[in-house]
């Protein structure tokens, strides 16, 4: 066997520290340079004083009462509320997670009272780990299932067939598991059923689909596109206001994101729309669909060329 030229080694070598730089960075930046800014918060009545207080950290709406900003927070449209008053009153929802919590305990401290909280963590997962480490073993069961249908399933209906049938499968079996044995998730089972099923569709489907267009190099662009940009921008573990701008907002539009946002509201926050992460996850399993369609056209498309090709010669190889 020849060996590697000297100069080659050194520079797979540095490749080798190169992309371990980026996998560092892509762990830890998120965790580094996050800041708390623009969480949403709703204050009582007009209160200039401390809505300019406020605003260094927050997004802050102006209701007119109490009860409108109960609302504001079970649809989950502002994480907290300030009600002042000669006993003021701070409102949260630990079920946003740890770190809003600590933000509104400091501001009722700053007020000299205690933070009510009005959508609490079940018991089974009293401080959300559970529901915050969720966004990644989903992004790796999308990747396992893609990675399996792609080298063992042949044919476009199939693939699509086999990715489906993985996808609920997949929903029920991890919802089993995180619902009904370790109580992580809350609110009805279907609908979060669904939510795993697309959550992980939306990457194996992708897999599959790029797999079936440029080969097993589209296993690694998603892999990358999964794992190092979209799930450390997900806001899985905090909330994606704590990123810096604009990556916060474009997480949600990756299926880790979509999806973690997605799970969190059926399960604590029912009055909260949901609209976009199920739109933005049935868009990523349509994206993969389609590729799958085209990278078949493709394939069919080269075969009859090769078969024409073979044809055409074969004359001359009979007339010799």
């Amino acid at each position: 066997m020849k060996s590697t030229p000297w100069p080659r080694a050194v520079v797979v070598a540095l490749a080798g520290a190169a992309a371990l730089a980026v996998v560092v960075l892509a762990f830890l930046w998120p965790s580094v340079t996050s800041t708390a800014h623009d969480v949403p918060v709703a204050v009582v009545g007009e209160n200039p004083a401390l809505t300019s207080q406020l605003a260094s950290s927050f997004d802050v709406t102006t209701v007119p009462d109490r009860a409108a900003a109960l609302d504001l927070i079970t649809a989950r449209e502002v994480y907290g509320a300030v009600v002042p008053g000669p006993s003021p009153e701070v409102l949260t929802a630990s079920a946003n997670g740890t770190v809003v919590t600590q933000m509104f305990d400091g501001v009722a401290a700053a007020l000299n009272t205690t933070a009510s909280d009005i959508v609490p963590l079940a018991a089974t997962d009293a401080r959300g780990a559970g529901l915050s480490a969720m966004a990644f073993p989903l992004v790796i069961g999308g990747i396992v299932g893609g990675v399996i249908i792609s080298m063992l399933v042949k044919g476009t209906g199939r693939r699509l067939l086999a990715t489906a049938v993985y996808g609920v499968g997949a929903g029920i079996v991890v919802v089993a598991i995180t619902q009904g044995w370790f109580g992580i998730l809350q609110g009805a089972f279907v609908p979060n059923i669904a939510a795993v099923a697309l959550s992980v569709l939306a990457v194996s489907a992708l897999i599959v689909g790029l797999t079936s267009l440029i080969g097993p190099a589209g296993i690694g662009v998603v892999a990358v596109l999964m794992m190092f940009i979209g799930n450390q921008i997900s806001g899985a573990i905090q909330p994606w206001q704590f990123l810096p701008e604009p990556w916060g907002a474009v997480g949600q539009f990756f299926p880790p994101g979509a999806g973690a946002t997605l799970l969190r509201d059926l399960s604590y926050f029912p009055g909260a729309s949901t609209t976009q992460p199920w739109l933005v996850l049935a868009a990523w399993v349509a994206a993969g669909a389609v590729l799958m369609a085209v990278g078949h056209r493709k394939l069919t498309v080269a075969s009859r060329s090769t078969v024409r090709a073979s044809s055409e010669t074969e004359p001359e190889r009979v007339a010799l």
